[in-house]
């Protein structure tokens, strides 16, 4: 029983190492050094009691740190003479096929928005979609770099910029499929709603 916990402490501080998240990091290794303090209460091991309290102080204080930390974030619209979001594109391509198969970037549909998100000056996120006369913007893509999943982009954008979207037509966005069962948990807790459209299954967002 008590190696069980030995274990469980270990797996959380090898997860947060393969996380690229930094707060997520932080999180799970924080985690991993509370099961190991108790492990060390357990077995009367104060070496892994001292060590790991020392850890779980530094990491507490690096998740208050990251929690007041005032980044900034930029709704930048794409030119079809943008090449770095083709670089961006072509650097992420593997990962953007897990989420959104199939896609590829054209600018070509005049009812077409283009938008990247800036996250202190870095692209976090490539956001497109076609916008249709009825409000609905059936989105493309919306994909954010692994480092930056913490859901602060997405709210950005349909919170912040709710009013860009309006400007540009948009009531409702529209996901017609999803693929990946992490993006549909993701869109669950953004706030995204089940809705039937033309007979499809669809997930929604309305812009207020």
């Amino acid at each position: 029983m008590l190696d069980l916990v030995g274990y469980v402490a270990s797996a959380f501080l090898a997860l947060s190492l393969i996380i690229s998240n930094t707060f997520k990091f932080r999180v799970f290794n924080t985690l991993g050094c509370i099961i190991f303090i108790v492990y060390g209460a357990l077995i009367n091991a104060f070496p892994v009691i001292l060590a790991n309290s020392i850890l779980l102080v530094i990491n507490a204080y690096q998740i208050w740190r990251l929690s007041k930390i005032e980044e900034q974030f930029l709704f930048v619209p794409v030119l079809p003479e943008n090449r770095i979001v083709e670089k961006f594109l072509k650097f992420y391509s593997t990962d953007i096929q897990n989420y959104f198969p199939g896609f590829v970037f054209k600018i070509d549909n005049p009812s077409q928005i283009n938008f990247v998100v800036l996250r202190d000056i870095s692209i976090a996120n490539i956001f497109v979609a076609d916008v249709y006369e009825n409000g609905n913007a059936i989105i493309k893509i919306n994909y954010t770099v692994p480092q930056y999943r913490d859901y602060k982009v997405t709210k950005f954008i349909i919170e912040r910029e709710s009013e860009t979207l309006k400007k540009l037509g948009v009531k409702k966005l529209v996901y017609t499929s999803v693929f990946n069962k992490n993006h549909l948990q993701f869109l669950k807790v953004i706030g995204f709603s089940n809705e039937t459209i033309d007979g499809n299954e669809c997930r929604i967002f309305n812009i207020v």
